[in-house]
């Protein structure tokens, strides 16, 4: 017990001032491990070898001392992962109130607007830029 102590007291040590994991490096490696498998499983060649590098970039990316660097690369990961899970989520809703509900975009800032369906001709006024346009629903 003493043993596995001074090995967690040792690799404690060797990762102050790193990095260490975060949620970029997580999809790295799950990707990784899936494209190996995928590539693996299917014979196709040189796809493991993919799968192999991203194990090295989240290796990397633990590993690194320069901490602002990764952290800046991670934000920009969740921005990303935000807008595109938001942008599902918008779309899924759009399609399940589409009998309910026209959609449609501002000509001018192109934010998304909705009008419910069978109300008729409207005058429309743009939440975001204050545009007035003419619509039918």
């Amino acid at each position: 017990m003493e043993f596995l102590m001074k090995v967690r007291m040792a690799l404690a040590r060797f990762m102050q001032g790193r990095n260490g994991p975060d949620q970029l490096g997580s999809f790295t490696l799950i990707a990784g491990i899936v494209i190996s498998l995928v590539g693996s499983v299917f014979a196709i060649p040189y796809v493991p070898y993919a799968g192999f590098a991203l194990y090295i970039v989240s290796l990397f990316r633990m590993l690194s001392k320069n901490i602002e660097k990764r952290q800046l690369e991670n934000r920009k990961y969740l921005e990303l992962k935000s807008n595109i899970t938001t942008k599902t989520r918008q779309f899924v809703k759009r399609q399940k109130n589409r009998k309910e509900y026209v959609y449609f975009k501002c000509p001018k800032c192109k934010v998304l607007l909705r009008l419910r369906r069978g109300s008729g001709e409207k005058d429309i006024t743009c939440v975001k830029c204050g545009h007035q346009f003419h619509k039918k629903a």
